[in-house]
């Protein structure tokens, strides 16, 4: 059994600096909003972003996923705090930072060109239920890519 080959949606041209998480146990509808909100900032300005929503300062809007979602004060409608998705991707956002410093790019000068998230595997698991019955409980994993580029 061979193992699966990941690669980048996106086709960025050199010099641009690259990180992907494979496989996160975040919700994937959550990072996909996450991602969408943090598309085309810059690097320094998205990592206030994320530690904001982590500390529940600010609300990520959602586009997509929104039904029967409250609306949150910042004039920004419906959205929630997605903590646990703020916080894993930072981690690849700064995987992708130091990235950049080895090859040697301008911190100060990065953009965030390319996020995105998508389902990976589904993890099976069973809930337990009355009179010697289960129900599926599977829970879907998450891929992350972010691609950072020097701005002009």
């Amino acid at each position: 059994m061979s193992m699966p080959k990941f690669g980048y949606s996106a086709k960025i041209n050199e010099p641009c600096a690259r990180a992907f998480g494979k496989e996160m146990r975040i919700s994937p509808k959550h990072a996909m909003e996450v991602c969408r909100a943090i598309r085309g900032m810059r690097l320094n300005a998205a990592k206030e972003y994320l530690e904001a929503v982590r500390a529940k300062r600010k609300a990520v809007s959602f586009v997509r996923h929104r039904k029967k979602l409250a609306h949150r004060k910042g004039g920004h409608g419906s959205g929630q705090y997605p903590v646990k998705a703020a916080r894993e991707i930072l981690k690849v956002l700064k995987n992708a930072e130091a990235n950049a410093s080895y090859k040697g790019l301008d911190a100060e000068k990065l953009l965030i060109v390319h996020a995105s998230a998508y389902k990976g595997i589904t993890l099976p698991g069973i809930l337990p239920r009355a009179f010697g019955r289960a129900t599926s409980f599977n829970k879907p994993l998450t891929n992350i890519e972010i691609v950072l580029k020097e701005a002009s």
